[in-house]
């Protein structure tokens, strides 16, 4: 029976900038906690999400009792919790070592889980974790939820966020599941059909010939209409100026104001107060004569030899963004795309844009948190698909809110890791800090 319309309630674990809890939030969920361990990203957490609880805490520490007491969430009961474990352990890209202490945070995000008692979970994760040894995790975890009163779905889905109009390839691990009295949510059918070329064309898509579906947006559709940067000298020392960006694609249009009729369905998030002629998470990158040359000197879809970054096509899908490596393991940063018309790596603010996140979205002031914080996240347009299903089965029909907000203090997206983790009163070194080898 529908419940009519309002608003359910969610936790974001491992909460990162906030992707997910976008996603969830455009769909209809208000995420009343999110717990973050590092500070620098809960700041730009908080400042995206300023009317919500962020809980800058180490998720081995906290418990469900204590996450229910420091947001306003007390007794009520939770509709859904979900959150992405970090991955690094998983991944294709990595060494893979089973015994990587990464791995174990997965069995916390189940202890919360199962502390917490939510209507249904989502769990995403790289698809690494559905092959090899690293599938034991995976069978682990789907046994612990069955032991505890929990159903999951067992055909499990690796969905491409291709598939939900975003101009990325970007397979993802999701983990559905459910209390023994719910019904099991479905995975969400895809919206629009991946391309043949570009990107990660190679990997495995669903049927889209089958299905009758719109093209997926491309690179040119996320970011075409974007000011040059190199144009404005300002953006050599900070990430924001007043600029006039040209007509938006229907995609862009979708972003910020999306209809009943478009692809993607309405977005029921609170309207934040911006101002729109604001080009913001845009510092340049200055580039060598010589780099600059290779650039030039690469075909769009094509792979430079030097730096082995990717070119991107105008008329094709971005490749996976990667994060790079959390300052504990060598502050590596991961090959950012070619723009593909200009000889220069892309912006964060252009990264942000071909991962689904709205203009009034803001990340951390330096390049380099900046793109971390969108690598490691959930495309905001693909959270939303799936957490539709969600309310799908709670029988919700979400309605748009009116009441504007503000966005968070601008501090929030400049301070250092010791600022940041003064604000949140804990210690710097809850990301531990650099180890450089002798």
């Amino acid at each position: 029976m529908a419940r009519g319309k309002e608003r359910p309630i969610a936790v974001d674990l491992f909460a990162g900038a906030g992707g997910m809890t976008l996603g969830f939030e455009q769909a209809g969920f208000d995420v009343l906690a999110a717990v973050e361990l590092d500070p620098i990203h809960a700041c730009t957490h908080e400042y995206n999400f300023p009317f919500w609880t962020v809980l800058c805490r180490n998720i081995v520490d906290i418990t469900g009792e204590e996450i229910r007491k420091l947001s306003p969430i007390g007794d009520r009961d939770i509709d859904v919790v979900f959150g992405g474990p970090p991955c690094q352990g998983f991944s294709l890209m990595g060494k893979r070592h089973p015994d990587d202490p990464r791995n174990s945070l997965i069995f916390h995000f189940l202890r919360l889980v199962l502390e917490l008692q939510p209507k249904f979970f989502v769990m995403e994760n790289v698809r690494g974790m559905t092959v090899g040894r690293q599938r034991q995790f995976l069978e682990k975890i789907l046994s612990e939820f069955k032991e505890h009163n929990y159903r999951v779905v067992e055909n499990y889905q690796i969905l491409n966020a291709a598939n939900y109009a975003i101009p990325q390839n970007r397979h993802r691990l999701f983990l559905l599941g459910c209390r023994q009295d719910l019904l099991l949510p479905s995975y969400p059918q895809p919206l629009t059909t991946v391309p043949s070329k570009g990107g990660d064309s190679s990997l495995p898509t669903i049927n889209d010939r089958e299905l009758n579906l719109l093209p997926t947006p491309t690179v040119g559709d996320a970011i075409a209409d974007l000011p040059e940067v190199n144009n404005y000298p300002e953006l050599e020392v900070r990430d924001w100026v007043f600029a006039e960006s040209s007509k938006p694609s229907e995609y862009v249009n979708q972003l910020h104001n999306p209809s009943s009729k478009a692809v993607v369905s309405p977005d029921y998030s609170y309207p934040r107060i911006y101002d729109s002629r604001l080009l913001t998470c845009s510092r340049r990158t200055k580039h060598s004569q010589e780099t600059i040359a290779r650039f030039v000197a690469t075909s769009p879809g094509k792979i430079e030899r030097i730096s082995h970054f990717y070119r991107l096509d105008l008329n094709g899908l971005c490749s996976t963004l990667r994060a790079g490596t959390a300052r504990n393991r060598g502050a590596f940063t991961s090959p950012r795309p070619i723009h593909p018309v200009t000889p220069r790596c892309i912006t964060v603010r252009e990264a942000a844009r071909l991962h689904s996140y709205p203009d009034w979205f803001r990340f951390h002031g330096t390049k380099w948190h900046g793109f971390r914080q969108i690598g490691n996240s959930v495309p905001p347009l693909l959270a939303k698909a799936v957490a539709r299903e969600i309310i799908n089965c709670l029988g919700i029909e979400p309605s748009k809110p009116t009441q504007k907000y503000l966005l968070g203090q601008e501090q929030l997206l400049q301070f250092t890791m010791y600022r940041a983790a003064q604000y949140y009163q804990v210690e710097e070194n809850a990301i531990a800090p650099r180890c450089r080898n002798k």
